[in-house]
């Protein structure tokens, strides 16, 4: 597997697809995704800030995944944040995701931060698990209940 950073005008259709499709597998739907164009635009603004954390996985010549990875704050420290882990559906539950996941512990590794978070949807069994097994530990549910933070550490 490689990653390539993500160019919006070469990758458009294949970012706005994964990350629709992840809204899908995460909540039944694809009404939370919001407009293409502010996608789109919040995209631009954190490839500038953290270019090495938006990054599409290929193998054999076809796209088959995506990290979007970010450094923010939380309770006055910084940590890691995924924004998106996603693997094409034939990709699931064959071991990619541990690759897409050490790639983004070594992104926040070489950004010095050593706590990392994420959210999941409640419903995404299969999500949780995985994070569960990567050492991720349940912080606890927000907004409303429509996902859990989750965290690890380097």
């Amino acid at each position: 597997m490689i990653f390539e950073a993500i160019d919006i005008n070469k990758h458009r259709d294949t970012v706005v697809g994964f990350r629709k499709d992840s809204f899908y597998v995460s909540f039944g739907d694809t009404m939370g995704f919001g407009e293409e164009e502010e996608y789109l635009s919040w995209l631009d603004e954190k490839i500038r800030d953290f270019p090495e954390g938006f990054v599409l996985a290929k193998e054999d010549g076809k796209y088959i995944g995506q990290l979007e990875l970010t450094i923010r704050e939380y309770e006055g420290n910084n940590i890691g944040y995924v924004n998106l882990y996603f693997l094409t559906p034939e990709m699931r539950g064959k071991g990619k995701g541990k690759v897409l996941h050490q790639y983004a512990k070594q992104f926040f590794k070489n950004n010095e931060v050593r706590e990392y978070h994420l959210r999941v949807s409640p419903s995404n069994n299969h999500a949780i698990k995985f994070y569960r097994s990567s050492g991720m530990d349940e912080v606890g549910p927000e907004v409303d209940g429509k996902v859990i933070r989750m965290k690890g550490y380097i």
